[in-house]
């Protein structure tokens, strides 16, 4: 049987589970599952309550959880659809092997969350695969740019990392992640699955977005698509927020001459490097990439 979770219900599952544990509802956090794009995973890690009103059909919940380094998280619940009866309390990583298979509520308590967001993800985080992945502190001034938030809806191209990092800030939004090359669709969702990111779709045109939630901010590698991604987009929200990410100097040259083609003005230019100390005291630079920031006038 499937529940509506509205207020009425959420209240009746709130007064359950204060009979049977200490709920502090300054840091509680409420997360309907069974609603698109919301990300269990990550708000488990990053609240130290989370009551979790979910639907059958997760047979995968748990392992999930624990496979993500979940498993001291202590878990309240009952065997029924409805608020009442008898509580149960375990350790999550003694529950791998249950599923959910009707409408229900649960209470998620995490002794070790982290309350702030870990900005420029390490790389050895992501899923090894076809990707070569930016830095983290060129990603993390990257996404200090992009200023998500909560609900936008962003669009990345060539962008894997970004996308997993824009998905986790933007946790009540949308993340369409463009990849050319059906490899790295593929590791994008991999990395979508390892983090618990269900507000991330991929796919390969910027042209097959047209059906989804339209792009508040677009962040593209350049290529030799770019105009038309950019043409694409304008299409879709004349108002968009454009980022263009080139380590080319071709690609960097072109970019001021798409823009104007396009009446868009350039907000910002930044060139961002990063160097490193090496084992023996010598300085190495990594590959100092250009951000180009823009929007129409």
């Amino acid at each position: 049987m499937q529940h509506d979770f509205n207020n009425e219900t959420i209240l009746q599952w709130l007064n359950y589970f204060s009979r049977y544990s200490r709920l502090d509802l300054g840091t509680l956090k409420i997360l309907d599952i069974t609603r698109q794009n919301k990300n269990l995973i990550p708000a488990v890690q990053s609240s130290h309550q989370v009551m979790v009103l979910t639907d059958a059909g997760h047979p995968d919940i748990f392992y999930d959880m624990w496979n993500a380094g979940l498993g001291e998280c202590d878990i309240w619940y009952n065997e029924g659809s409805d608020p009442s009866g008898p509580i149960k309390h375990d350790k999550l990583q003694d529950m791998i092997d249950r599923g959910i298979n009707a409408s229900a509520g649960m209470l998620v308590i995490n002794e070790n969350y982290r309350s702030t967001y870990q900005i420029g993800i390490d790389n050895q985080q992501f899923t090894a695969g076809s990707i070569k992945y930016v830095g983290s502190e060129v990603r993390a001034i990257i996404m200090s740019k992009l200023q998500a938030e909560l609900r936008d809806c962003i669009l990345t191209v060539g962008a894997a990392s970004i996308a997993v990092e824009a998905a986790l800030v933007a946790a009540e939004g949308t993340v369409i992640a463009v990849e050319h090359n059906p490899r790295d669709c593929a590791t994008v969702e991999e990395n979508a699955r390892k983090f618990g990111l269900n507000n991330v779709t991929v796919l390969g045109r910027v042209e097959d977005a047209k059906n989804l939630p339209v792009p508040g901010v677009g962040f593209i590698v350049a290529s030799k698509y770019t105009e038309l991604e950019i043409t694409e987009l304008l299409e879709r929200n004349p108002n968009i927020r454009l980022f263009v990410y080139t380590l080319d100097f071709r690609q960097l040259s072109s970019i001021p001459k798409i823009f104007d083609r396009h009446r868009i003005a350039i907000t910002e230019a930044i060139q961002i490097g990063v160097t490193r100390l090496g084992p023996k005291g010598e300085l190495a630079s990594d590959p100092a990439p250009w951000l180009i920031s823009g929007q129409v006038v």
